[in-house]
């Protein structure tokens, strides 16, 4: 299945919005609200029948599970504070192991991550990276046509047929196999719909139709050639999420006629309320897991969602809320000593910087950050490693060779880490600058005009900015005025300033959304520049907003194709 820059699906007529599509006999209950060219052959009837089966097992407990999330929520806002569970005491006190890891997945020093337009893959599989984790989630802007471009990539890719010309005609070909990075695919969490796909009349989950419709067209080439399928599960707040992810992969196994524990899976830890949880996750999964993953950018907004309520708990800006901080350094160490124990590998967080050629001061700055970083990781007992740019892979490869000469360090055990709930959730002290404050919001606004465009990864101002490091920025906007503002909806009397004596307010946010065009200056050439005042608005609406919005992608999920 090759998908060129021709063969790629085809834009739409700009003048007729399609209907929907005409589902064949055999998935009965299921219609398709949209239609691209090519989608027939990407969701024949058979997979389609997977569709159905598959949301009709998985369905009720996910809404279920949902719920739960929202009582979880509601006893944190009312000053209810996260713990280790006493129900589970059993499972963390076990002695237990997860199965065995693939040859495949045995070093994993170095995974880049990123997007699924045919030129990401191409490169990122090019890249010299151990692995690639290919994102439907974060980085990706589900709009119908991008989902389906990104399907077809990936198993235009698994097939060896994958190749893609520029604009330019410049021609990107996949290297030879066996010099390729392991393939990882991360669908989307269970909070998100895919709104183009119902079943019932219901919408399926999205991160079932992103798995179910990999595994359908890829499983069996990948398996003979030892490849998996492998995924990366995102966003878990519990060990029944896990399990609920058990049963989806299990049942699309059996649909499939592979083997139970043939797809493999690594949970990304980016929840506060799923730190506590490490070994009951592993457990759940532990036919098919490999391992956990720092999640670091949604973790930090998870804890500023779950502690929304707590005026004890506002942490300062961004830029200054780094991973040697105690609290993110106590979860760091307690997701490697958990994973160590039971076998399975505990992998470092992303550097989403990237390159400067026109800044060598400023280029120079930023690898150093990287090193400094991957370096932390490796000596605390990380079996690898994320990176957001082909170029920062030779940085992080290097501190990982010099100081990982095997292929991962389970036998790193840190029977030394004690963490303590209070470690974990412990705010950290810092500041919030001038320049913090105007940065979150133009950080905002930029991302979600490129991501209502069709574009979920964005570099800005050196960064790869995806919609977890977006999320922190807009958390913490809701957290400093609603904690501070009179009209905010936690506030006690106590502002909270910026560093220079000014206190964050409503005032304050208006005056700087205001100011933003003319700081931002010409649009035309931003990504999702002509989007720029739809973000601005709904920014302005999420912000004010009485309860913090669980995540932004929802609403603005309802403004993209």
């Amino acid at each position: 299945m090759s998908a060129t820059a021709e063969s790629a699906i085809p834009a739409s007529n700009p003048g007729r919005r399609p209907g929907p599509a005409t589902v064949p006999k055999g998935a009965a209950g299921l219609s398709l609200t949209e239609r691209v060219a090519g989608q027939e052959q990407l969701l024949p009837a058979p997979l389609l029948g997977l569709l159905v089966s598959l949301h009709r097992t998985i369905e009720p407990e996910r809404r279920a599970l949902l719920a739960a999330r929202r009582e979880r929520q509601a006893f944190f806002d009312a000053g209810g504070l996260p713990d280790f569970r006493a129900d589970t005491r059993h499972i963390r006190e076990g002695d237990w192991k997860v199965a065995p890891i693939p040859a495949a997945l045995q070093d994993r020093r170095v995974e880049i991550t990123g997007p699924v337009d045919p030129k990401m893959v191409i490169n990122a599989l090019n890249s010299g990276a151990h692995c690639y984790m290919a994102d439907f989630e974060d980085s990706t802007s589900p709009t119908w046509r991008n989902l389906l471009a990104g399907q077809r990539a990936l198993a235009a890719a698994v097939d060896g047929s994958l190749s893609f010309q520029a604009g330019n005609g410049k021609q990107y070909r996949l290297r030879p196999y066996e010099e390729r990075a392991v393939l990882i695919v991360r669908p989307r969490g269970w909070h998100l719909d895919e709104k183009h796909v119902r079943v019932d009349g219901e919408p399926i989950a999205g991160g079932l139709f992103d798995m179910a419709v990999f595994a359908f067209h890829n499983a069996r080439t990948l398996m003979a050639n030892d490849r998996g399928p492998y995924f990366y599960l995102p966003k878990l707040q519990s060990m029944e999420e896990a399990a609920l992810w058990e049963a989806a992969l299990s049942h699309v196994e059996a649909f499939l006629g592979l083997p139970h524990g043939q797809m493999k899976a690594t949970v990304l830890i980016e929840t506060l309320p799923a730190v506590f949880e490490m070994d009951e996750i592993l457990h759940a999964l532990r036919d098919r897991i490999v391992g956990l993953n720092c999640g670091r950018w949604d973790y930090i907004f998870s804890y500023l969602k779950t502690f929304r309520a707590h005026p004890d708990k506002v942490l300062p800006e961004r830029g200054q809320v780094t991973m040697t901080q105690p609290f993110l350094k106590a979860y760091s160490e307690l997701l490697i000593r958990t994973c160590h124990r039971r076998g399975a590998h505990a992998m470092g967080g992303m550097a989403a910087q990237i390159p400067n050629a026109s800044d060598p001061v400023a280029n120079e700055q930023a690898l150093a950050r990287v090193r400094a970083d991957k370096l932390r990781e490796v000596t605390a007992g990380h079996d690898g490693t994320w990176v957001a740019h082909p170029a920062l892979i030779p940085v992080a490869r290097e501190v990982f060779d010099a100081h990982m000469p095997t292929p991962n360090q389970h036998h790193v055990l840190r029977e030394d880490v004690q963490v303590t709930r209070d470690d974990l959730i412990r705010p950290c002290e810092g500041t919030i600058t001038r320049e913090g404050f105007e940065n979150n919001i133009e950080v905002c606004v930029r991302y979600l005009a490129a991501w209502l465009d069709g574009n979920g990864c964005v570099p800005i101002h050196g960064m790869m900015e995806d919609a977890a490091t977006a999320e922190i920025a807009r958390a913490q906007l809701w957290q400093w005025l609603h904690h501070s503002d009179p009209r905010g909806r936690h506030a006690d009397g106590s502002p909270v300033h910026l560093a220079d004596g000014t206190v964050i307010d409503f005032a304050l946010f208006e005056r700087t959304l205001a100011a933003l065009p003319g700081r931002l200056g010409d649009t035309a050439n931003l990504p999702g520049g002509r989007r720029i005042a739809e973000a601005t608005a709904l920014l302005d609406e999420l912000t004010r907003a009485c309860q913090l919005v669980e995540f932004l992608t929802l609403p603005a999920y309802a403004r993209i194709d």
